[in-house]
């Protein structure tokens, strides 16, 4: 089993920023890709944005594109989320999650328990 620990959500005002971190445990040698999804209330969860522990591309919503930035710690066995200008729309539960096969967008067999993200106006 691989266990997913996310932090560093928070309150922000619109246009600021916040890192989220996700730590992953247990038999993780076998992941390959960890992402980033959120849910806003009412709404279905959506992909944010992807990595491989190899390296390679990352892969970004639409939505996201030029304000977050994901990265990996292999060393760490951690992933980031920076979020930069941050809109009140960004507002959701942040989930981590991993994956052993090369997907993005899902689906994926590890998830963390979540961390809210509030932006305020």
């Amino acid at each position: 089993q691989v266990q997913l620990v996310e932090s560093g959500g928070g309150l922000v005002q619109a246009g600021g920023s916040l890192r989220l971190s996700c730590a992953a445990s247990g038999r993780n040698f076998f992941i390959n890709t960890m992402g980033w999804f959120r849910q806003a209330p009412g709404k279905e969860r959506e992909f944010v944005a992807a990595v491989r522990w190899s390296g390679g591309p990352t892969y970004y919503a639409d939505s996201v594109k030029g304000r977050f930035t994901i990265s990996r710690d292999n060393a760490k066995s951690t992933i980031y989320l920076q979020m930069n200008s941050l809109k009140p729309e960004d507002t959701a539960v942040y989930y981590c999650a991993a994956d052993k096969s090369s997907v993005v967008r899902g689906p994926y067999d590890y998830w963390g328990q979540g961390t809210q993200v509030t932006v305020s106006l």
